[in-house]
């Protein structure tokens, strides 16, 4: 995984069994909400949202998390769980799709409608999505 920040080096390795956990975003601010666990090899995100600027921020619409921590990593992302349709955690799954279109979505029949409508904006409609609902245990990856 690529650091944003390379003067503090690469992360410790990751014990045997291990589970890392990676925030992208959402850290002391109202949105851009996005995190990362990492555990035997493979990668699940959990929400992917956006930040709205503010009045010092003329001509920015939005503002995303930094996906380049993962980029290369792509392939190891098992799936993307959704906790709600607010769109600080929704609103910056499309630009996530551009990156890879097939990552499965993973949240409940509300969420998943809100972000099926944001897709559509989008053009995008290919990724996989798995409905769940309060009280389900779902598996993804190895």
């Amino acid at each position: 995984m690529s650091h944003p920040h390379p003067e503090l080096g690469p992360p410790p390795e990751l014990p045997a069994g291990g589970l890392r956990i990676i925030p992208l975003g959402g850290l002391g601010e109202i949105g851009r909400n996005m995190a990362v666990l990492e555990h035997h090899g493979r990668l699940l995100i959990i929400d992917c949202g956006v930040l709205f600027p503010d009045e010092s921020q003329p001509g920015v619409d939005l503002i995303l998390p930094d996906f380049e921590p993962i980029r290369d990593r792509l392939a190891d992302v098992e799936a993307l769980v959704l906790t709600h349709g607010h769109e600080d955690h929704i609103g910056a799954v499309p630009y996530l799709l551009r990156e890879r279109p097939d990552i499965p979505l993973v949240g409940s029949k509300l969420t998943l409608a809100l972000l099926e409508a944001k897709l559509r904006e989008h053009r995008q409609t290919r990724a996989p999505k798995y409905e769940v609902a309060e009280g389900d245990r779902s598996q993804f990856g190895p």
